[in-house]
Parts: C-alpha cells; sequence; structure tokens
C-alpha cells in the first residue's frame, strides 16, 4: 500500500454524536482516491479540463474505531482488482497509533467526462494500477455485506415500490454547485452526507425513547458499515428525495436501506444500507435496543427495501 493523505479531525468535522462524521469520511478517501489517481497516471482525472476521470459505483465502508476531534489520522491505499474498464480499490484510515479508525472498498469505473461513458482503460494506467496491487488486511474486510453480492436492478428501484412498501420520506432538497465535483456531478461524500443529514427526522424521538427505556441515557447512534451504490450522479439544480426502511436486526445491531430518489423520474440516484448501534453517548457504548423498541423501528421503517 501506499501512502495517500494525512490530516486530522476537526471539531466542525464532527455531528451531534461527537465524533466524526461519515460524510468527512467519504470526503477524505475521495482526497485519497485523487492522490490514487496520480500515482496511476492519471494526474488530471479530477480537472475540470479532463476528457476522462473514475467515478465510485458501488463501495463498501467499515468503521471501526470512531474518530473524535483533534485525533491525528493517515490513509493508505492499494488496487484490488483490475477489469477492463474498471478497478475496485481499497484505502485504510488509521489512528496515530496504528490502530484502523475505517477501511473503505471501491469499486470505480473510468468514464468520459462528457456523458459518463465507461470506456478501457489505456496502457500505462493499467500498468501503474497493476504495479499498486495489493490485498485487504483481515481486520478491515466486511462483517455484515458481501460488497460483490449483485444489487437490484436499477429498473426495480421506483417510487412506486417506495409507496408499495409504506417507506417514510426522511429528507428532501435539492443539489447546490458547491456540492459538485470539476465536472458537475455532485460529490459522492455529499450523497452520504444529505441522506445522514436526514436520518434524524426518523430516528430522533425513537433514539430517545431508547434512551428512557435504558435509564435515562443519552442516546445517539454510530453507524458500523456502509454499503452503497451509486446508480446516477445528480447535477447542480436537481432534486431529491431520501426514502428509509429497516432491514436486517441482530443483537445490538440494526439496519436501514436508504433509497436517494430522483422525483423527478422516480428512479435512484444511489441505493444505500448501513448497520447502526445506538450509542450511550457519554459512556461511549453500545446499547441493545429492547424488543418493543424494535417493533416501534420497523412500524416507523416498513420492511421491503433493499439495495
Amino acid at each position: 500500500m501506499i501512502p495517500l493523505w494525512q490530516g486530522s479531525c476537526n471539531q466542525w468535522d464532527c455531528d451531534e454524536m461527537g465524533h466524526m462524521n461519515v460524510r468527512v469520511y467519504v470526503e477524505k478517501q475521495l482526497e485519497g482516491m485523487i492522490a490514487l489517481a496520480h500515482a496511476a497516471g492519471m494526474p488530471n482525472a479530477f480537472r475540470p479540463d479532463s476528457p476522462a476521470t473514475i467515478l465510485p459505483v458501488d463501495q463498501h465502508i467499515r468503521f471501526v474505531r470512531e474518530v473524535l476531534p483533534g485525533r491525528p489520522l493517515s490513509m493508505k491505499g492499494c488496487v484490488l482488482e483490475i477489469g477492463e474498464h474498471n478497478a475496485v480499490i481499497y484505502q485504510e484510515l488509521r489512528h496515530s497509533d496504528g490502530s484502523l479508525s475505517a477501511s473503505f472498498r471501491t469499486r470505480i469505473i473510468h468514464v468520459d467526462t462528457a456523458e459518463g461513458t465507461p470506456f478501457p482503460w489505456s496502457s500505462r494506467p493499467r500498468a501503474k494500477l497493476q504495479a499498486l496491487k495489493g490485498t485487504t488486511p483481515d481486520e478491515a474486510k466486511p462483517r455484515s455485506f458481501d460488497p460483490d453480492a449483485p444489487g437490484l436492478a436499477v429498473s426495480d428501484i421506483t417510487l412506486e415500490r417506495v409507496a408499495k412498501v409504506g417507506a417514510p420520506l426522511i429528507g428532501m432538497g435539492a443539489v447546490p454547485p458547491d456540492h459538485c465535483g470539476a465536472h458537475g456531478w455532485m460529490q459522492p461524500y455529499w450523497v452520504i452526507g444529505r441522506i445522514s443529514d436526514s436520518v434524524p427526522n426518523l430516528l430522533a424521538d425513537w433514539r430517545a425513547r431508547v434512551g428512557q427505556s435504558a435509564g435515562g441515557r443519552r442516546m445517539g447512534a454510530a453507524v458500523l458499515e456502509y454499503r452503497i451504490r451509486y446508480h446516477r450522479h445528480p447535477q447542480a439544480g436537481d432534486v431529491f428525495a431520501a426514502y428509509t426502511s429497516l432491514g436486517k436486526v441482530q443483537g445490538k445491531t440494526h439496519a436501514l436501506v436508504h433509497w436517494f430518489m430522483d422525483p423527478l423520474t422516480g428512479g435512484p440516484w444511489a441505493t444505500c444500507e448501513a448497520v447502526a448501534i445506538s450509542l450511550d453517548l457519554d459512556a461511549r457504548k453500545a446499547v441493545e435496543a429492547p424488543p418493543e423498541m424494535l417493533a416501534e423501528l420497523e412500524r416507523i421503517a416498513p420492511r421491503g427495501l433493499s439495495i
């Protein structure tokens, strides 16, 4: 693996849970991906005048140890697989003591910037990508998801399905120009960020009741793993609506499936599944929600969506 990024967590990188927000993790992951593009002989890939770039299409994220304000961080990465016009890359964030904070396994595609159409790697980047081949450390491997499992066809991800399931609307908005990258597409970290911003509309009251049932604890949440699939890339002026359904519940964890939809076409921008725990914000420990609270969660976010 090669070094890709080094920095720290600022106070303004953190959310109401007191730790670094998922949006910021993916923002740093993108910076590392740009550095990896340089190492692969594509230094112009993320510049406005570049005819080609790389885009994420399927990403697995595992959060291992939370990041608190002021903590130094560093990132390394490598290439896991290389296809005709795609690749799978691995990146990891580590604390200064070497302990793993988060890992990212991202399937990327090589596209032209005019239409976003995939096309093959040229010989020079392919050779450089091959030289960056490595492996995922055991401690960073996926636990809750098979990142290579086939997902739903785009034709099956519709607002009609949302209505049939009864999944609630948890957020909506528009894409401002400053949320878009050099080629006009919404940055991936803003996709996950806007979903994260929407979740309190579903869970704020529920988390408070979980805290009451646990003896009046101050409750929040922490995401342990994500899988997010990018189907289309919004541009400035596009609108979105986010809907949520309960997924698998196991032990202290529960999964939420989020559909980030285009209300004009009825199709998806992105879909993701997040495995999370209820977190005692003072003890910084997971709290298992009682059965009646999980039943309440299923009532407010009916099952039926997947990615």
